[in-house]
């Protein structure tokens, strides 16, 4: 929060420099809109402020754009007609292939290594994905898994739709 202070101070200043600048000195009508100028950068700085506060209640609160939460994903009974439809191929229950940049080779390797399932994958740290990558060997070590377990989390809660609109925006499973 001292940071965001320094920042707006900052601001404050450099407005304050282009505006003395602007007006050519402090002469009567120059100090009149110099007031007038900070009256008006005051209220917008308070706007950015609660802006600012409404971000961080909505971080707070472990909202995501895509409705992630730090709660435990709730499964949904899995629709192979509705999944293959929304997707554009056929799905079956846990194939990790579903998931944008895992190929049936990641695939073997996640479930040799126990990763078995959409929500295993879900629970999964990125950290520990790179892991399994790095393992085995330079082909594997340059993927990027960083939104593989996100994913993951809305196959099993069903959310096939959600997963279609984030995936179609992703470039080989990366944002």
């Amino acid at each position: 929060m001292s940071a965001v202070l320094v920042v707006i101070i900052g601001l404050i200043g450099v407005l304050l420099g282009y505006i003395i600048g602007k007006s050519g000195g402090f002469g009567k009508n120059g100090l009149a809109d110099l007031v007038t100028e900070l009256d008006h950068k005051k209220q917008r700085i308070n706007e950015l402020e609660l802006e600012l506060n409404s971000f961080k209640s909505k971080n707070d609160s472990s909202s995501h754009i895509l409705g992630f939460t730090s709660n435990e994903p709730i499964h949904a009974d899995f629709d192979s007609e509705l999944a293959s439809s929304v997707i554009g191929k056929k799905v079956e229950e846990n194939d990790l292939k579903v998931i944008e940049g895992i190929g049936p080779k990641i695939e073997e390797l996640f479930k040799s290594s126990g990763i078995m399932s959409w929500k295993r994958l879900s629970e999964t740290s990125v950290d520990r994905c790179n892991e399994i990558l790095m393992k085995a060997g330079d082909r594997f070590a340059f993927h990027n898994p960083t939104t593989w377990p996100r994913q993951a989390r809305l196959a099993y809660e069903g959310k096939w739709r959600d997963l279609k609109v984030w995936q179609d925006s992703l470039v080989g499973g990366i944002e």
